[in-house]
């Protein structure tokens, strides 16, 4: 038996009809686990549905050997997101691995970009992700195991037209960080992704390549799941971590702070001291990662807490 099997594991992955989702859901069912194959089936803009796609993955795995199940629907409102976890308690019996993928893109950057284009991102990526976790949170805490595997992106470095995008994408990374702190004690871990594949929302084509075509990038959606699968997984070593992962190449992505400048000698801090030390301020060396905000705000403040010499409590 593989060293990371899931038998008797219960997953469900959104956005799974096509793309990445589909490459997680068919890895996922190759290790064991039975699998929720949800996808809504709009188009690459969030419009319509479609039971064709979701439907075709559950086939392709049961083809191979493996279980899975087909939901369709919308987790982007909150009666969609808990259905979909229904789904995997009323087919299966539990679940144990939530991996959010769902997503759609519809470009637009400022001054064009709408309202509308930015609500209907968060409803997806953030408020989807959302959706879906409170309504498996339960079942986690009450098992005391849970593996939460959300999906991020590179774009939330910006572009000049994925405003909407990368707003959602970013938010997902604070939804994490603080649920892994809620998870801690109930051995519930919760990751994220940043996945590179040329799939339709990342430019490809609509049906990826089964190769690479001379002087292109090869960039399959089979090559981001491994990582999903290690995180998905009960020997995971890790919590609220951000992970890239396409094209054969897999890495860390973090939050850090420069140690940066400290006013001191007493007096105001005037405009002129910022702009003095903007250098310091600047200094990559010696930056540090925060674990979560207490973390942070315990490295930010400690110079306002540095015992004098020679004061009462300066050896304490």
């Amino acid at each position: 038996m593989s060293e990371f099997s899931f038998e008797g594991r219960v997953a469900v992955v959104t956005g799974a009809g096509r793309g990445i989702g589909r490459a997680h859901a068919r890895l996922l069912a190759e290790r064991g686990a039975k699998v929720v194959v949800n996808d809504l089936g709009g188009s690459m803009e969030g419009d319509g549905s479609d039971t064709a796609p979701a439907q075709r993955v559950v086939e392709e795995i049961v083809a191979a050997g493996g279980e899975a199940v087909a939901d369709t629907n919308d987790i982007s409102v909150p009666a969609g997101g808990q259905a979909v976890i229904d789904s995997a308690i009323e087919h299966y019996g539990r679940i144990d691995v939530l991996v959010n993928n769902a997503g759609i893109i519809r470009w637009a950057g400022l001054p064009e970009v709408d309202a509308e284009n930015l609500e209907r991102h968060l409803a997806v990526h953030l408020v989807g992700s959302f959706n879906t976790l409170r309504a498996a949170w339960p079942h986690f805490v009450e098992q005391r195991y849970g593996r939460v595997v959300l999906t991020t992106s590179s774009g939330l470095f910006g572009l000049d037209n994925n405003l909407s995008y990368a707003a959602a994408k970013a938010g997902t990374v604070g939804l994490a960080r603080s649920a892994k702190l809620s998870g801690e004690p109930h051995g519930i871990k919760v990751n994220l992704i940043a996945p590179a594949a040329m799939t339709r929302m990342g430019g490809g084509p609509e049906e990826e390549p089964a190769e690479q075509a001379p002087g292109m990038p090869y960039m399959p959606s089979d090559a981001v799941a491994p990582i999903v699968a290690y995180l998905a997984h009960e020997s995971c070593p890790v919590n609220g971590e951000i992970y890239t992962a396409g094209a054969g190449r897999f890495a860390r992505l973090f939050i850090a702070s420069t140690e940066g400048y400290v006013h001191e000698g007493g007096g105001s801090v005037t405009v002129e001291d910022v702009a003095g030390n903007w250098d310091a301020i600047n200094d990559e060396k010696g930056y540090y990662v925060p674990s979560d905000l207490m973390a942070w705000s315990g490295a930010f403040l400690k110079h306002q807490f540095t015992p004098i010499a020679g004061s009462a409590n300066a050896n304490a």
